[in-house]
């Protein structure tokens, strides 16, 4: 087929490379004309493992092209993707003006009949917007049909996402127009839902929502377990055993950050609002995340005393493991309640050092390794789970620091193998391990 994507972040870009590795002719677009133009030398505006490749093999085979002209992207396509971001107004509203600025573009280069796909995260009642949008700005009128397909990729495993997803949800006015879609993804072999427009473009909120509540859940226990003694990740196993709830994200730590759950989360509260419901659940979900922060940088007060004399090694900067994405990062957080206490911060991230730089307070110092941010720190401050983190060489981490103290925020190490290497060791939901 012959397809165009709309939008080259995560979710543009990994859809069009991924549509081309299965043999499809895709045309991706985006206005930024330097993204458009690396892309085309090669140079990827996001990291993503296994992306580079992917985009580099099918860009020689010719079935992947970057281009910022929408109409050309419109005009050589069946199937047009919006993938442009949607990010949260101030108040949690979800903002769709890229989503109506492509939707015009698409309506003014339409010249024969076309199937519109909204894969953005979008509120419900966006696919009927679209198609006003449309209709309202055609020269001529063109027949068309507009779907919902929302993504349910994890930055990090975006590929294996796309290629393996657990479902693929198709929303559609007709059995006849999701055809179009389960052609496309036929070759998957993957489960399919196929429902009306209103309903895939929940079931996308719905699942983000669910998912943001297990996490927060969690943490709320977490808290309960250090007040009485308790050990949470022990309670995790017993839950987790029960196959109504499950082990996933029902991980103790800092919080849900990135790109998806804290605004998908803000705008279902907004859209339930609007239509006249208080979703005080999920009010309450988002206040808990919130708070997350403060409670680890708490702990470190408490432990450390004023944090004003203090340098902290601060290890992970990303939001989660293999991305360089730093939205709603819970190190930004962190960092920026230490820095105001007037800690000294060195840092390490493996890829996110960059996009850090233009988030994080001045004055914070970017070193090369986690031994190099330890060296005559007072504590460390674990923050992203990267696997590197799990296999340092912690006799020597010891070694290098003034005061040997570690600040968990994600549960990587057993406390009795910080115990017998000699750490002060204080983590989430769990006792601490104090000097003798």
């Amino acid at each position: 087929m012959n397809i165009c994507v709309v939008g080259t972040g995560y979710v543009g870009l990994v859809t069009g490379a991924v549509f081309a590795d299965l043999g499809n002719d895709v045309i991706c677009v985006d206005k930024d004309r330097e993204k458009i133009e690396g892309l085309n030398r090669g140079r990827m505006p996001i990291y993503e493992p296994g992306l580079e490749e992917m985009v580099a093999r099918n860009a020689a085979d010719g079935r992947l092209a970057f281009t910022t002209s929408l109409a050309e992207g419109v005009r050589k396509s069946e199937i047009i993707f919006i993938a442009v971001g949607t990010p949260p107004k101030p108040n949690g509203e979800t903002d769709l003006s890229a989503v109506e600025e492509v939707a015009r573009g698409i309506a003014r280069a339409m010249d024969r009949y076309k199937v519109i796909v909204n894969k953005s995260t979008v509120p419900v009642g966006t696919g009927d917007l679209v198609r006003e949008i449309i209709v309202r700005n055609q020269p001529a009128p063109v027949e068309f049909d507009v779907v919902s397909n929302p993504e349910f990729l994890r930055e990090g495993s975006a590929i294996e996402d796309t290629l393996r997803p657990d479902r693929i949800v198709i929303g559609a006015p007709s059995q006849q127009v999701a055809m179009t879609l389960l052609e496309l993804y036929a070759q998957l072999g993957r489960p399919m839902i196929i429902t009306d427009i209103p309903s895939a473009e929940m079931i996308k909120y719905a699942s983000n929502a669910f998912l943001a509540a297990k996490v927060s859940f969690i943490n709320a226990i977490a808290n309960i377990c250090e007040l009485a003694g308790a050990d949470v990740t022990q309670v995790i196993k017993g839950l987790g055993l029960d196959p109504r709830i499950g082990t996933t994200f029902l991980q103790a730590g800092l919080g849900f950050g990135g790109a998806c759950l804290p605004k998908d989360v803000e705008s279902l509260v907004q859209t339930a609002a609007t239509l006249g419901y208080d979703f005080k659940l999920l009010r309450n979900v988002a206040e808990i995340n919130r708070e997350r922060a403060y409670h680890f940088v708490e702990g470190m007060r408490k432990a450390l005393g004023p944090l004003d004399d203090k340098v902290i090694a601060i290890l992970g900067l990303a939001f989660k493991p293999n991305t360089d994405d730093m939205r709603e990062a819970k190190s930004v957080e962190v960092v920026t309640l230490l820095h105001e206490a007037g800690a000294t911060i060195k840092a390490y991230d493996p890829v996110a050092t960059e996009n850090a730089r233009k988030l994080l307070p001045p004055g914070v110092t970017y070193c090369a390794s986690p031994y190099e941010a330890a060296e005559k720190a007072d504590a460390l401050a674990l923050l992203t789970e990267w696997n590197e983190f799990k296999f340092l060489n912690l006799e020597r981490l010891r070694s290098l620091m003034r005061r040997p103290v570690i600040f968990d925020g994600r549960n990587l190490y057993e406390p009795e193998r910080m115990r017998r290497v000699g750490f002060e060791y204080h983590s989430v939901g769990r006792k601490p391990i104090l000097p003798a």
